[in-house]
C-alpha cells in the first residue's frame, strides 16, 4: 500500500464513516422528504451532498483510491469558511443553520487533514507523473 500503515487506513475509513453517517444522515432524509418542495440550488446541495456520502462508503473498502473525495470535502469546506463563514462572523450575523455549517465546515477543517496521509498524497499526486496525454509516449 505504499507505505501507508494499517492504522492510517483504518483512520481513513473511520473519516469515510463520518461522512456517510454524517452527511449521509443529515441530507439523504432531506432529499427523500421533500424533494418537490425543494429551491433549485438547495435540491442540488441535497444532491450534491448526498453524492459525497455515497461515495465515502467506496472509501470504506478504497480508502487510498478515494482520496480525492476528502480533497473536495476539505476545500468546500475551507471555501465556504473563507467566502461565507468568515464575512457572516464578522458582521455578528452567524447565527441559525449559518452556524451550524460553521461549526461543521471547522470540525471538517480539523479532521480532514488529521485523516490524509499527506507523504502518499505527495508520492502519489506530487511527485508521481501524471497519465499521458492523447498522443503521447512513454517508455515502458
Amino acid at each position: 500500500m505504499d507505505d501507508v500503515s494499517v492504522f492510517r487506513l483504518y483512520v481513513l475509513r473511520a473519516t469515510y464513516l463520518l461522512l456517510v453517517v454524517g452527511v449521509g444522515t443529515m441530507i439523504w432524509p432531506l432529499l427523500l422528504d421533500s424533494p418537490e418542495t425543494a429551491e433549485h440550488f438547495r435540491g442540488v446541495t441535497w444532491c450534491l451532498l448526498s453524492t459525497v456520502a455515497l461515495l465515502a462508503v467506496l472509501g470504506l473498502r478504497y480508502p487510498l483510491k478515494m482520496l480525492p473525495l476528502l480533497f473536495f470535502e476539505f476545500i468546500w469546506k475551507a471555501t465556504w469558511v473563507v467566502s461565507i463563514g468568515l464575512p457572516l462572523r464578522s458582521s455578528g450575523q452567524l447565527d441559525g443553520a449559518f452556524a451550524e455549517t460553521w461549526f461543521a465546515a471547522l470540525l471538517g477543517l480539523v479532521v480532514f487533514p488529521l485523516a490524509i496521509p499527506w507523504a502518499y498524497v505527495a508520492r502519489r499526486y506530487v511527485r508521481e507523473p501524471g497519465d499521458r496525454w492523447l498522443g503521447a509516449t512513454r517508455p515502458e
